[in-house]
């Protein structure tokens, strides 16, 4: 039974792109008090499927779960394949660090492209300290929101396009780095 109300949860995150609240839970699974979808939720976060952020707002645990992880594949020349299991890998384990602190936001526009993010891509950013000279962060840079490469050059900040039609902006009011890029994610 907990397995169909975890599946009906899963599915609502799918549709709305977000957790339902303990409201909507209960209208998922038809519970008649917030009590019962408190000890559901609580049974859910102790099995994993689930975590709580520092809030006690609802959380997935397990963004995409565990897929097989068969070897490598070459790039370069081709070379003969082997297939072999070398371990279970969890996609939220290898891209995210700090679950409370990471998002994904969609991209618009192409002045990435050089970098390999294109329109459409998802990117996988978190919240953290100082950035590095050229990681890829977002920014709210003299009022507009922008993703670029961070650039510092003695005193100087500026953020740099990975496409030659851009040029590097130079903040002349604020510059405000609100998170890093972790990762790219495409889909064909």
């Amino acid at each position: 039974m907990i397995t169909n109300y975890k599946n009906k949860i899963i599915s609502f995150y799918k549709d709305h792109k977000r957790m339902p609240s303990y409201t909507e839970i209960m209208a998922l699974v038809g519970f008649k008090s917030k009590n019962a979808v408190y000890k559901l939720v609580n049974k859910l976060v102790a099995e994993g499927v689930f975590a709580k952020d520092s809030s006690g707002r609802l959380i997935p645990n397990k963004l995409f779960g565990e897929v097989p992880l068969l070897g490598l594949v070459e790039a370069g020349f081709p070379t003969a394949a082997e297939e072999s299991l070398s371990d279970m890998m969890s996609l939220d384990e290898y891209l995210i660090e700090n679950k409370e602190a990471t998002y994904l936001l969609e991209v618009k526009g192409d002045s990435m492209i050089d970098a390999g993010i294109h329109e459409g891509d998802l990117v996988i950013v978190e919240r953290k300290g100082e950035p590095k000279d050229g990681d890829i962060v977002i920014a709210d840079v003299d009022g507009g929101w922008t993703m670029k490469y961070f650039r510092k050059r003695g005193s100087t900040i500026y953020l740099e396009p990975a496409n030659s039609k851009y040029k590097p902006i130079y903040p002349t009011e604020s510059l405000n780095i609100a998170a890093i890029v972790k990762g790219v994610i495409r889909k064909y």
